[in-house]
């Protein structure tokens, strides 16, 4: 079926876990720098996707990235490993959410997976003329859950003084 553009998204609160993305994909020779490893661009361009995934299915609309509040590359990965993507919405506003992508490696030979990147992006949802529309609440149901909505308030604060001081 699809997103239907120009209907307007119910605004009935949404569990974090009914929108969670994952992409997993092997590391080729073609993604990598010559040191045999994954190139930084390729992995924010697989984070944009896999978080926008979220969003999409939290807000059944369109929707831009707005930021990136940080990305720290912790460890690099190799061509021939898998490179997977989990995306979760940690905290939504008004027309905007956060969506936090945890990336892994995982080796081919053992299984064995390492935490290699963490991201929080946000998304501005968008109505069918391009507008910010409003966004359905997100359920806090565990203190994780709180915990990770209040700590992406702080980062939008930070966000928010960053743009007033451009």
């Amino acid at each position: 079926m699809g997103l239907q553009f120009g209907v307007v998204p119910s605004l009935t609160p949404k569990r974090w876990q009914d929108s969670t993305a994952e992409t997993v994909q092997v590391v080729l020779p073609n993604d990598s720098n010559p040191l045999g490893f994954i190139l930084g661009g390729t992995v924010m361009h697989l984070i944009d996707i896999t978080g926008a995934i979220a969003c999409h299915r939290h807000t059944n609309m369109l929707a831009l990235t707005a930021g990136v509040d940080s990305l720290d590359f912790i460890h690099p990965i190799k061509v021939g490993d898998l490179i997977l993507l989990k995306s979760r919405v940690t905290c939504v506003f008004n027309t905007s959410l956060e969506v936090e992508v945890e990336v892994f490696s995982e080796a081919i030979e053992t299984g064995e997976r390492k935490l290699t990147s963490k991201a929080y992006l946000t998304f501005v949802s968008l109505d069918k003329n391009g507008k910010p529309s409003k966004v359905p609440p997100l359920l806090v149901e565990t203190p994780e859950d709180e915990e990770l909505g209040r700590q992406a308030r702080v980062r939008r604060v930070e966000r928010l003084k960053r743009r007033a001081a451009d």
